[in-house]
């Protein structure tokens, strides 16, 4: 082991979330470059904060750092909108799939209504028949099934709903920062800003 030097600390930072936007916020410790060799850290990249378009300052970045060493390589540079983006890439896929199927499972549940309806009606034709004999008016009949189709609608929502509430709850880990049953955050994390 080398020979410890003190450390003066000369802040503390609110927390961010500097590992990613869907880690869990753990303690850091900043120090300088010429402090990394003491805990064995080694330097692992620099942040730059520009008012610029931040593609418009890597040249003069690179120049900079090759000024000072010429053999240092400066690679993966990247904006944080890239890094956040990247992160969020899984969960925004997930959502647009899931977007993308919520149409297509309401068409499909609209055709297997009418399929019922039609699969009753056709079933009932005798019945239908006797009852116009009877004396009930096409109005009549067609009351009496879209009360049955309403009944079998009603009773769909309310099974619908009770999933949706237990699907919700299970799909959590599928979208980041999207809580079930609240209204959407906004599309940046507060650390972030």
């Amino acid at each position: 082991m080398g020979e410890r030097l003190p450390v003066r600390v000369v802040g503390v930072e609110r927390e961010i979330r500097d590992r990613g936007v869907a880690e869990e916020l753990r303690p850091a410790v900043y120090r300088v470059h010429e402090q990394a060799d003491q805990s064995g850290d080694q330097p692992s990249g620099i942040v730059i904060r520009t008012a610029a378009a931040p593609a418009s300052i890597v040249p003069a970045v690179r120049r900079a750092i090759w000024s000072i060493d010429r053999n240092q390589p400066v690679t993966r540079v990247q904006t944080v909108e890239d890094i956040v983006s990247r992160q969020l890439s899984v969960p925004s896929q997930n959502m647009v799939l899931s977007g993308a199927f919520a149409p297509l499972a309401l068409l499909l549940a609209s055709i297997g209504v009418c399929g019922v309806l039609s699969y009753a009606v056709t079933q009932r034709t005798n019945e239908i028949g006797v009852r116009m004999a009877l004396g009930a008016t096409s109005s009549d009949i067609l009351m009496f099934f879209s009360r049955r189709g309403l009944a079998l609608t009603l009773a769909g929502l309310a099974i619908g709903v009770i999933l949706a509430v237990v699907a919700a709850r299970l799909m959590t880990t599928l979208f980041y920062g999207f809580p079930p049953a609240t209204s959407p955050p906004s599309p940046w994390c507060p650390e972030f800003s």
